[in-house]
């Protein structure tokens, strides 16, 4: 079988033998999808959804990293969800990986959809508002960077409605955003239970946050160690490098 379309290409990203069709031109992921995976602690059984998946690439990563039961993935781009659906095939993951082409808003809406059903939600969202930044003039990378159709509300909204109560909520955002993100999940019944910062390296200020809220959980943040994406020599750090099952 042909798996690419023009413009296309399989990329080995490791975490087993995984693979990944991306378009460049489009989007391709970066290393905030798999901080997320791998900060989240999913428990054996799970059923998880990502908010705005893109093609795929947090199930995916989740299905090698957990024994989660069933991993769903919502994106709103027709292409990314097309391109997210050969990767759940050229993986063989179609037994426990699926997609649902929607909008973050209207899933609530979707028939095969209940609140309250999950026990964990991840969401790697776009980090920019919706007039802020430089907007790319290809809709894909626009929809992908800009809060163009959802925005952060929407995402934790969405987010507090799918989870069963004390289920765990994990976002992946900017720095920038922390106060938006904090009263935002609490107007939502979602406590900030972990914050992570990330940094390029020991000398430059963090520019991603990883957030671990609980739906209905007591008030107490843990301010969880820093972490460092690169040596001063270039290299990744052990941490990194053990989160991508490289050592």
């Amino acid at each position: 079988m042909n798996w690419c379309n023009e413009g296309e290409r399989i990329d080995e990203i490791g975490f087993g033998s995984l693979r990944l069709i991306q378009k460049p031109e489009d989007f391709c992921y970066g290393i905030d999808a798999v901080l997320l995976a791998s900060f989240a602690e999913v428990k054996r059984g799970s059923r998880v959804i990502d908010l705005g998946t893109g093609t795929g690439i947090i199930p995916l990563i989740l299905s090698h990293k957990t024994e989660a039961d069933e991993i769903l993935g919502v994106e709103l781009q027709q292409d990314s969800y097309e391109r997210g659906l050969r990767n759940i095939e050229l993986n063989h993951l179609h037994d426990r990986v699926k997609l649902i082409h929607s909008d973050v808003k209207d899933i609530l809406g979707d028939k095969n959809i209940n609140p309250q059903s999950f026990d964990a939600v991840l969401s790697n969202p776009p980090y920019m508002k919706g007039n802020g930044g430089l907007k790319n003039q290809k809709d894909a990378k626009t929809i992908a960077r800009h809060e163009t159709t959802a925005g952060l509300s929407d995402f934790i909204g969405t987010a507090a409605s799918l989870l069963k109560d004390k289920g765990d909520f994990y976002l992946v955002h900017r720095p920038s955003r922390l106060v938006d993100i904090c009263i935002l999940c609490r107007q939502n019944k979602l406590e900030p239970k972990e914050l992570r910062l990330v940094s390029p390296n020991r000398n430059r200020k963090p520019n991603i946050l990883l957030m671990h809220c609980v739906k209905h959980g007591r008030p107490e943040l843990k301010f969880l160690d820093p972490l460092y994406v690169y040596e001063e020599n270039g290299c990744y750090t052990e941490e990194i490098l053990r989160i991508y099952e490289r050592k």
